[in-house]
């Protein structure tokens, strides 16, 4: 089945800052970004990773000063299945999953002080074996949440192939798929396929961190040094002309205008083979 289509939101970023595994720092974080420049912010109703209610409390701050209105952004949050929670739940475990659905997404509201979401994403399937009738399920449940506004676009994260390929068999295929992105795995060559098929905007996410190595390597270096850009702008370049929509959770000012920045370059064909061709 075919995606929903992105166009149908407001415009979506060029680049998107993740809010993970920054507790205590979350909300000064969040604001040094929207100082910076970002628009798009990542996050998640999971306390285990996430402080979601302090990326709402810098949002509204931001609000309140004149710096930026909802209407400016586009957030993202998700959906996490009990076993990747720890006890902060945000939903009454013993419940159906359409009603811990619903009262994960009236808590995320809560904690981002708006009244819809322009991204609501499965974080992750019930099951690395494939689509299962959990995720089927769960999946109605969120569509029901965007056709009451609660949300936008629909999408899925932590995903291989085969549990996209099942997926669309039964649903509509997702507007986003977020994965973590691995450059001796080609950069998730495959999904990035499936989705370039079937219009769905890929996420990456880890593209510095999961690939180390790589900013390293004397070609990327090369790259960068005829550009005049870091070696981190050169990858942030790569991974949108291959067709990745780029997270960052620099906590670095500089990092983040650089990393912004990194939307002015432009690689040849030879540049961006050169590329994949290192490790993938």
């Amino acid at each position: 089945m075919t995606a929903q289509s992105p166009a149908a939101a407001k415009s979506i970023p060029d680049f998107l800052y993740g809010t993970a595994w920054k507790e205590e720092r979350t909300a000064g974080l969040v604001d040094m970004a929207l100082r910076a420049g970002f628009r798009g912010f990542d996050t998640a109703n999971q306390r285990r990773h996430y402080f979601e209610a302090a990326v709402g409390e810098a949002l509204a701050a931001a609000y309140r000063a004149g710096v930026v209105t909802r209407g400016d952004l586009f957030l993202q949050t998700k959906f996490t299945y009990r076993p990747g929670q720890d006890h902060r739940l945000p939903y009454d475990p013993a419940a159906k999953f359409a009603v811990q659905v619903e009262q994960s997404m009236a808590s995320s509201l809560q904690h981002l002080q708006t009244d819809y979401v322009d991204s609501y994403v499965l974080h992750g399937p019930s099951s690395g074996h494939g689509w299962t009738e959990t995720d089927a399920e769960v999946w109605d449940a969120m569509q029901k949440q965007r056709d009451a506004g609660l949300t936008r676009l629909l999408g899925v994260s932590n995903v291989r192939l085969h549990h996209l390929q099942q997926m669309v068999e039964q649903c509509e295929a997702p507007a986003f798929v977020q994965n973590r992105c691995y450059a001796q795995l080609g950069w998730d060559r495959e999904v990035r396929e499936f989705c370039r098929r079937h219009g769905t905007v890929y996420q990456g996410f880890s593209l510095l961190t999961a690939n180390m190595e790589l900013l390293h390597h004397p070609v990327l270096r090369e790259t960068a040094a005829r550009m005049a850009a870091t070696a981190a702008q050169v990858v942030f370049a790569f991974a949108r002309a291959i067709g990745i929509l780029p997270l960052t959770g620099t906590s670095n000012f500089d990092h983040m205008r650089q990393d912004l920045e990194s939307a002015k370059f432009q690689l040849s064909a030879k540049e961006i083979a050169e590329i994949e061709g290192l490790v993938g």
